[in-house]
C-alpha cells in the first residue's frame, strides 16, 4: 500500500506542476498577444496622424500658394484700374479747364461789347458756374481714388 501512496503522491505533484506551467505559458502567450495588438493598435495611431498632419500641412500649403496668386492677381488687376480711372478724370479735368478758359475769355469778350448783350452774358456766367461745378465734382472724385 505503501507503493500506491507513494505513486499517487508522486504523480499529483508531477501532474499540479504541468498544469502550472501549462497555465503559465498560456498567461505568457495571452499576455504577449495582448502586448502586440496594443503595440500595433498604437502604431497605427500614430501613423495616422502623422500621416493626417503630412497631408494638412501640404494642404495648407497648396492653398497658401494658390491665396497668394490670387491676391497679387487681383492686386494688378485693381491697380490697372486705378491708373485707368485716373488717367480719365485728367484728361476730363484737362478738356474742363480748357472750357472753362474757353469761357473766360468769351466772358471777356462779352463784358467789352455789353452795352445791349447783357443777356449772352448771364448765359456765359451761368454755364461758367456749371462747368466750374462740374470740375469741383472731378476733383473730389480723383482725391476719393487717390
Amino acid at each position: 500500500m505503501r507503493d500506491l501512496g507513494v505513486e499517487t503522491d508522486q504523480t499529483v505533484p508531477a501532474n499540479t506542476y504541468k498544469e502550472r506551467s501549462s497555465k503559465r505559458k498560456h498567461k505568457g502567450a495571452a499576455f504577449f498577444f495582448v502586448i502586440l495588438w496594443i503595440a500595433l493598435i498604437a502604431g497605427g495611431v500614430y501613423g495616422t496622424k502623422w500621416y493626417s498632419d503630412r497631408i494638412q500641412q501640404q494642404v495648407s500649403a497648396k492653398l497658401e500658394h494658390q491665396t497668394a496668386a490670387q491676391i497679387a492677381t487681383m492686386q494688378q488687376d485693381y491697380e490697372g484700374r486705378i491708373a485707368k480711372l485716373e488717367t480719365g478724370f485728367q484728361e476730363q479735368m484737362k478738356q474742363l479747364e480748357s472750357q472753362v478758359q474757353t469761357l473766360n475769355e468769351l466772358l471777356t469778350f462779352a463784358k467789352d461789347n455789353a452795352d445791349t448783350k447783357t443777356d449772352n452774358s448771364n448765359k456765359l456766367y451761368t454755364q461758367l458756374a456749371e462747368v466750374k461745378k462740374q470740375l469741383n465734382e472731378l476733383k473730389k472724385s480723383l482725391d476719393v481714388l487717390k
